[in-house]
């Protein structure tokens, strides 16, 4: 599995799996309706956002973003494609986002994460600080995780 940089033709492609990856959960299509807009990728932030992808094979896996100047910053999305979810394409990305956050001197990285995948990044070490505002769906409380950056010499 290779983790490169993504570009700026694939926003469609990725906000396309976001989706996909976002209804593995259950949500019915209303909802998924309502966060088609906060789960469409701009063309012109895949760069600023440090937009990563998963590729085996020629085949786009997973993405993270990374947006934020240090020393904190924002996983503003990781999604992976369904038929792929435990294969350990969560937890590349996570490395890849916390060593590119370490090299840019991130000190802390938060989450506005998904209750179904809270789980997730709390074993990626993320640990719970609060709730926030979904920005979809008003009304919806999602977790808010913090993930600590070791510092590269540590």
């Amino acid at each position: 599995m290779l983790i490169r940089p993504a570009r700026p033709s694939e926003a469609a492609a990725l906000s396309a799996l976001a989706l996909r990856s976002k209804a593995h959960w259950g949500y019915d299509a209303a909802f998924i309706e309502a966060c088609r807009a906060e789960l469409t990728l701009d063309p012109d932030r895949i760069g600023p956002d440090r937009t990563a992808v998963a590729e085996e094979d020629g085949r786009v896996l997973g993405f993270v973003t990374l947006a934020g100047a240090p020393p904190e910053g924002e996983l503003g999305m990781l999604f992976v494609e369904p038929a792929v979810i435990g294969r350990g394409v969560g937890r590349r990305l996570m490395g890849h986002l916390r060593a590119e956050a370490a090299a840019l001197g991130f000190e802390r990285i938060t989450v506005d994460a998904d209750p179904n995948a809270e789980p997730f990044y709390l074993a990626m070490g993320a640990v719970r600080t609060g709730t926030t505002p979904s920005g979809s769906v008003p009304g919806r409380e999602l977790p808010l995780l913090t993930l600590h950056v070791p510092t590269p010499d540590s």
